[in-house]
Parts: structure tokens; C-alpha cells; sequence
């Protein structure tokens, strides 16, 4: 029989836009600005190293919320980039593991895909997660969907011409 890790997860999340790779992933790769479009799950985000040509090797500490009652404190490290076409991050703290973000261009529109594969050392996640997988589950599915109507603000902002500001 196959040893199961229940605190591991692997999320593909996809997201759809009109724009352009190059708009996506300025917006990806500006994570001081992260939280001004994405502020109901980005609660802090630190820069910690600058990477360099967008953003290979920056690492960032965070912390992220959801629906339910608890904090996730990590810090990601970039490391691969694929302009404008995507990125990898390694996370580490309350997340273990690894994000890869591919980009792509279809007509006037853009594809974005993520593919989240971590193991939960939050101790909240740890000790219920036998029980409450599928709720934690719920919570990232709602808050990937909350990103992508912010991006989609963000973006529409962009279009339109108008200056970025904090979404409500």
C-alpha cells in the first residue's frame, strides 16, 4: 500500500485575458504591487533580495489569507524565467514546494496557467487536514479566483488608460 502525504496538494489553477504575455507578466513580476491588486490575500509582502533581469532570483517573504481563519507565512525564491512566457518559484515555511507560471498568447488574448504543488507545514493545515482538506481546497480556489479578478482589473486599467489603484 501506498504511503499518501495528506498534508501535500497540487493545484492547477487557469486563467483567461485580453492583453498580452508582457502585460501578465509585468504584473506577475511586480510583487510590490501584488497586494494593491490582489489585497484580500496578500496581507504583507517583503522584498527580501532583487532578483535581476525580471526577477530571477528575487526572493520575497509573505503572508497570504483566505476565507478561513488562518495566516500562511512563506517566502518564495524565482527561480527560472521563461519572458514573458513564465516563471517557477520555490516556496519554503508554512509552504513547501514549487509554482510554475506559463504564459501564453492566443490572438488578443492571453492563457495563463499555475501549477501549485505544495506540502502544508502550517500547524492549523497539519493537524485538521484529514478532515478539512476539501475546505482548504474551497480556500485556494477562492482566492485564485479573487487574483484573477483583480488581474483582470488590473488590466482593464491598463487598457483604458486610467492609473492603477486599490481594489475594493
Amino acid at each position: 500500500m501506498q504511503d499518501i502525504d495528506r498534508n501535500a496538494y497540487h493545484f492547477t489553477t487557469r486563467w483567461r485575458f485580453e492583453g498580452t504575455c508582457e502585460e501578465v507578466s509585468a504584473l506577475l513580476e511586480d510583487t510590490a504591487r501584488i497586494a494593491h491588486w490582489w489585497p484580500s490575500v496578500y496581507n504583507r509582502v517583503s522584498i527580501v533580495r532583487e532578483g535581476g533581469e525580471h526577477s530571477l532570483g528575487k526572493i520575497v517573504d509573505i503572508e497570504t489569507k483566505g476565507l478561513l481563519p488562518y495566516t500562511l507565512r512563506w517566502h518564495y525564491e524565482v527561480t527560472e524565467v521563461h519572458y514573458p512566457n513564465g516563471s517557477t518559484l520555490v516556496a519554503s515555511g508554512d509552504l513547501d514546494g514549487a509554482g510554475r507560471w506559463q504564459i501564453d498568447q492566443d490572438g488578443q488574448n492571453v492563457n495563463v496557467a499555475y501549477d501549485w504543488r505544495v506540502r502544508a507545514n502550517h500547524p492549523f493545515i497539519r493537524r485538521f487536514g484529514w478532515l478539512m482538506r476539501p475546505l482548504f481546497a474551497a480556500n485556494h480556489n477562492w482566492t485564485m479566483r479573487d487574483g484573477e479578478r483583480g488581474m483582470r482589473r488590473e488590466l482593464e486599467r491598463l487598457h483604458s488608460g486610467s492609473p492603477s489603484t486599490s481594489s475594493g
